[in-house]
């Protein structure tokens, strides 16, 4: 977690997509101890980790059940997120699934879905929220992807795929509405050992030889990525858009 306070954020009007669980909840909390209102969605109930919030900050999330996937959902929840804390000013496209899948075994369904959640998602979010954001004389948008495209990762094509692809359209969004002060950055995390990592893919050989690539022989926490969000989101990086941030401990720079 970050010890950095930026005060441009307090009573900011954020919004997380899956922000109640994972690298996602880090954030939802990272944003509350800056004094923002937040609200997040996600498919599975939170009111669990808004209690656990409340208590830790003395602020509450605002919980918006929403499947991304679905186009009418999500713009369902930030329209009501909208209305509760003023119309949004820092979107962060947080949610996403790496589901492990082969190639040839992809059918249309499955790719439909994968981009659906890891891609399109991103698209509409953003798309909802910048006549908000140009009322609001700007905005901050704040796209996660991940190092696997970087790294020409096997194991999730279609991923791989969405995860290039936020790429072009945060640098393409950075473009078209840098105009109305709206800013369009990503950010790349490497491997971060989030619960359902470890539950279904971090082994000891697997982890060891992901740090053998790493600068930093540190794993990554969720934790670990709330200061880079952060400051995207804030004034302190008012001249930065289109840009990609790496956290990831040092992989891409060594290949």
């Amino acid at each position: 977690m970050t010890d950095a306070l930026y005060p441009d954020l307090a009573e900011a009007s954020v919004f997380v997509t899956g922000g109640g669980s994972g690298i996602g909840a880090a954030l939802t909390e990272g944003f509350l101890r800056q004094g923002a209102r937040v609200a997040f969605c996600q498919r599975s109930d939170a009111t669990a980790f808004c209690d656990e919030m409340e208590r830790a900050t003395g602020r509450r999330p605002l919980f918006v059940p929403a499947d991304i996937s679905a186009l009418a959902s999500l713009e369902r929840a930030l329209a009501a997120a909208a209305a509760a804390h003023g119309p949004i000013t820092v979107l962060v496209n947080n949610a996403a699934n790496d589901q492990r899948h082969e190639t040839l075994a992809v059918d249309e369904a499955f790719w439909e879905q994968s981009i659906a959640i890891n891609l399109k998602a991103y698209f509409f979010a953003c798309r909802s929220v910048i006549p908000g954001m140009k009322a609001a004389n700007g905005g901050s948008i704040i796209n996660f992807t991940s190092i696997s495209y970087m790294m020409g990762n096997s194991g999730y094509p279609v991923y791989v795929t969405a995860n290039s692809g936020i790429n072009g359209m945060t640098r393409a969004l950075a473009r078209e509405f840098g105009p109305d002060r709206i800013r369009v950055n990503a950010i790349a995390p490497g491997w971060v050992l989030t619960d359902k990592q470890k539950e279904m893919w971090v082994t000891p050989e697997a982890l060891s030889a992901h740090l053998d690539r790493q600068c930093l022989k540190d794993t990554l926490a969720p934790q670990d990525i709330v200061g880079g969000c952060v400051f995207l989101a804030s004034s302190a990086s008012r001249m930065m858009t289109g840009q990609s941030l790496v956290i990831d401990g040092g992989v891409v720079v060594t290949g």
